[in-house]
């Protein structure tokens, strides 16, 4: 049995870019031969949207060859009141005690509630009197592992509130195949229970907010095999950051395209541009650098930050030039010199301002 696992959409609108990625993981879930979606979690970003996209939700979920499992989230916990249709091959889990099972696994949900770890350690400790043996035991949840290291921005724009706060150890005693977890959007993290199962937060699909940097993945796997981050080719946030140096002598605005260039047709760029340039060389000022750049990527870029400086005229001072001439002359090897030269290039800097 494939599964693929996945969270935090956050939709919004119809036919934009998260709706798009909903459905670029339908399609890759049917190319990959999937017997379950998972959605561990806020594939709404507020409860008002599940009830405009309820419709659009629908066709996309029936008809897909797979069963779909769906947990309420911290964003969408009020989405899925009993008797609301989502599609024909969708379950929504809202009760712990009820779990979806077929003849190879059981499949309990655990949906957002505003509890603490307190509690969230008792209701598992309840979960662990029907966790038999003789199927694979499956647990979704969505919310924040302790034991993860993490900032504010791993959650999106969440602010300073907990959400279900839990601990590796709360399932230490456990018969816990996998935990398909949400909340985590920042990227794919893999933790290992103490009985030999797996805590797995895929990451969100597609980058929610600019703190959400690089490529996005999913988790599909084999039932009784390790998970596998699966490349998306969803948009996402990337950070590129240049460095000029006028000692290599390389063109600057090339220097950028290449850089632009390697970059997957899906990322959209946070450029920062800094170090220095010899304009005279390249018949630039700082000025028209920055509309040249601003010329080559303007497709690309979603935010860029210049902090680049044009230091010819320090390159053609008589301090500069007998420096040059000494370090020629210094017997240092190649690699030695230009080290020194890009120091100096900063001290000279720093002692015009």
């Amino acid at each position: 049995m494939r599964i693929f696992h996945t969270a935090d959409i956050h939709l919004k609108e119809y036919a934009d870019e998260r709706w798009h990625t909903l459905e670029k993981i339908v399609d890759v879930a049917r190319q990959e031969k999937i017997d379950l979606l998972i959605i561990s979690g806020d594939l709404f970003d507020k409860n008002y949207e599940a009830d405009k996209l309820r419709a659009k939700i629908r066709r996309l979920f029936s008809k897909t060859g797979f069963k779909i499992l769906i947990i309420p989230g911290n964003h969408d916990q009020d989405s899925y009141p009993p008797g609301f249709y989502f599609g024909e091959d969708v379950k929504i889990l809202r009760d712990l005690k009820k779990p979806f099972e077929n003849q190879q696994l059981r499949v309990w949900g655990f949906p957002f509630e505003s509890i603490d770890s307190e509690k969230i350690l008792y209701k598992l400790y309840l979960l662990g009197q029907d966790l038999r043996r003789d199927k694979k035991n499956i647990l979704l949840y969505h919310g924040e592992l302790l034991d993860s290291f993490f900032s504010r921005k791993d959650f999106g724009d969440e602010g300073r509130e907990r959400y279900m706060p839990l601990k590796i150890s709360y399932f230490e005693n456990l018969n816990l195949d996998y935990v398909l977890a949400g909340h985590f959007h920042s990227k794919f993290e893999v933790f290992k229970l103490e009985r030999g199962g797996y805590f797995i937060y895929p990451g969100s699909p597609l980058s929610i907010t600019k703190r959400e940097i690089g490529k996005r993945r999913a988790n599909i796997f084999e039932l009784g095999k390790p998970p596998q981050a699966y490349p998306l080719k969803t948009p996402y946030f990337e950070e590129v950051i240049i460095t000029f140096n006028p000692l290599k002598r390389r063109n600057p605005l090339e220097e950028v395209k290449e850089r632009v260039s390697k970059l997957e047709a899906e990322a959209k760029i946070i450029l920062t541009v800094n170090g220095f340039v010899d304009g005279q060389v390249w018949s630039l000022n700082e000025e028209e650098l920055v509309e040249k750049i601003k010329e080559l990527t303007v497709a690309r870029c979603v935010e860029q930050h210049f902090e680049f400086k044009d230091i010819s005229k320090i390159l053609t001072d008589d301090l500069w030039l007998s420096f040059k001439e000494k370090m020629e002359n210094s017997g240092q090897s190649q690699e030695a010199k230009k080290r020194i030269e890009e120091v100096a290039i900063q001290a000279f800097t720093e002692r015009r301002q």
